[in-house]
């Protein structure tokens, strides 16, 4: 697991209400994130934890609460300022531009910043090698896994303080989900909090600092990782057993 600062959060969702066509999805979730730490949302299907990564990156308004990052209110920032901010998003699908080689996606995710962006690159080469041998390849022509690696690196060239995952590991073999942990891993210890939605619960959760279930929009539990795993209800009602 990674490292966590003892200061306040780096990002934080307070009190966070809302939905779509005036329906509620998030009951007053709370959800923060310290520097260098990992923090993983769980749930059953419907609990809310992709729409509350979309509230804390701005692409479904709140009703009410709010979201801070290093202690700002950002709750009014589009998903675009956000990213000036200092957060990247990587959703679960759709997050890779199929006809565009792997050098350029990672260009585009560099789009915003007006300086230098080689050093970055050639950080995300040195995290996901493979992607250095394929640069030159359309992404639409990778495997699911790496694929994924191109999205989490995109999203890198920005060099976020916040990188948030929405189901990192869906659909790929438990080897590449085993490489892709190790890999959120790496990119813990260089830093930047990592907020992660996963269905793959006792994987993430093994490799979390702390970790968030949620059910019908509301926080049910939360801990760390380890008190997680342990809490004979966690794993009974969540985590299969």
């Amino acid at each position: 697991m990674s490292g966590q600062d003892t200061g306040g959060p780096l990002l934080s969702g307070r009190g966070m209400i809302g939905g779509y066509g005036g329906a509620d999805i998030l009951h007053g979730v709370n959800i923060e994130a310290h520097a260098g730490e990992i923090v993983v949302i769980v749930g059953p299907n419907g609990a809310g934890k992709s729409t509350a990564m979309k509230a804390l990156f701005g692409m479904m308004p709140l009703r009410e609460g709010r979201v801070t990052l290093r202690g700002a209110d950002i709750t009014a920032l589009s998903p675009q300022d956000r990213v000036k901010a200092g957060m990247g998003f990587v959703p679960q699908t759709g997050n890779v531009f199929a006809s565009m080689s792997v050098e350029e996606n990672l260009e585009m995710g560099g789009f915003l910043r007006e300086d230098d962006v080689s050093e970055t690159m050639e950080m995300v080469f040195s995290l996901f090698p493979i992607l250095k041998e394929k640069r030159r390849q359309p992404a639409g022509e990778l495997s699911g896994g790496q694929r994924q690696q191109v999205a989490v690196g995109r999203a890198l060239m920005t060099r976020p303080e916040a990188l948030m995952l929405d189901e990192p590991t869906a659909g790929v073999s438990p080897i590449v989900m085993d490489e892709l942990f190790d890999k959120i891993l790496d990119i813990a210890a260089t830093g930047p909090a990592i907020l992660m939605v996963e269905q793959n619960a006792r994987q993430a959760l093994n490799i979390a600092d702390r970790g968030y279930v949620l059910a019908q929009g509301e926080n049910r539990y939360e801990g760390t990782g380890a008190d997680l795993m342990a809490d004979p209800e966690v794993r009974r009602s969540f985590l299969g057993g």
